[in-house]
């Protein structure tokens, strides 16, 4: 996909794994490839964890993560992610862009709760799940190189959110540590529309936040995640592009 770019669009906000779902149907990759690219991440309990898969809201058709991981009863450091990311078998692009999004993860943490990130432990962003949609986004966006990525402004809800440490206001901490300098409106909506996760990586990434840039449509994928909105249009669309 060499000399594109992706565009993706937000109507009712991003998650990541909305952002691998549409990464691995803009990269194009088999299920062989899906499963390979998550074995190099090295870690014995993501194999087989997640398959894409067709799905449809309100009649729409699209595509879907169907993430199936073990529970995991201890917490990550900051540290202990960042090593395996360094140990994994993702290529070297990859492994700079997780290492990034994890960064990015661990000074809004630290912020949050007042700490250094060497005493930041990850609790939901912590996660098989949050590793898994953080290092697998990454080794997706390497394989497609784009020439740039661009996002929508992203749409902010009121409302509360249930995590870790107890019923919190939305936007999550983690997430509104991370709103410096990203343009964003608010929606009628209640609850969790963009995860620290996905906003991680589109930092990291450089995503370019604002309109659609002047371009030809190359392919194209809508997706979904795991929640709708009653009064917004639900998912994600994803573009490449050729400028």
């Amino acid at each position: 996909m060499s000399g594109l770019s992706v565009v993706v669009r937000t109507p009712s906000g991003l998650s990541g794994d909305m952002l691998l779902s549409g990464l691995a149907r803009l990269a194009e990759v088999s299920d062989a490839e899906l499963g390979a690219l998550i074995d190099a991440i090295g870690v014995p309990a993501l194999a087989n964890a997640v398959r894409i898969v067709s799905y449809a809201v309100g009649g729409v058709s699209g595509w879907h993560a169907e993430v199936d991981l073990p529970h995991e009863h201890h917490h990550r450091t900051y540290k202990s992610i960042i090593e395996i990311i360094k140990a994994s078998a993702l290529s070297e692009a990859a492994k700079d862009l997780a290492s990034g999004a994890f960064t990015i993860l661990a000074e809004a943490e630290a912020r949050v709760h007042g700490i250094t990130t060497d005493h930041v432990h990850f609790h939901e962003v912590g996660a098989l799940d949050s590793i898994l949609d953080i290092c697998l986004s990454s080794a997706l966006l390497a394989k497609i190189a784009p020439v740039a990525l661009y996002c929508s402004p992203l749409p902010i809800a009121d409302g509360a959110i249930r995590c870790e440490h107890g019923l919190l206001a939305s936007p999550a901490p983690a997430v509104q540590e991370m709103l410096a300098e990203v343009p964003v409106y608010g929606v009628d909506a209640e609850g969790e529309t963009v995860t620290p996760t996905a906003l991680a990586l589109l930092k990291a990434a450089k995503a370019k936040f604002g309109k659609w840039p002047d371009c030809t449509v190359i392919s194209q994928a809508r997706v979904y995640g795991g929640k709708t909105f009653v009064n917004l249009p639900n998912g994600a669309l994803f573009f490449a592009v050729r400028e």
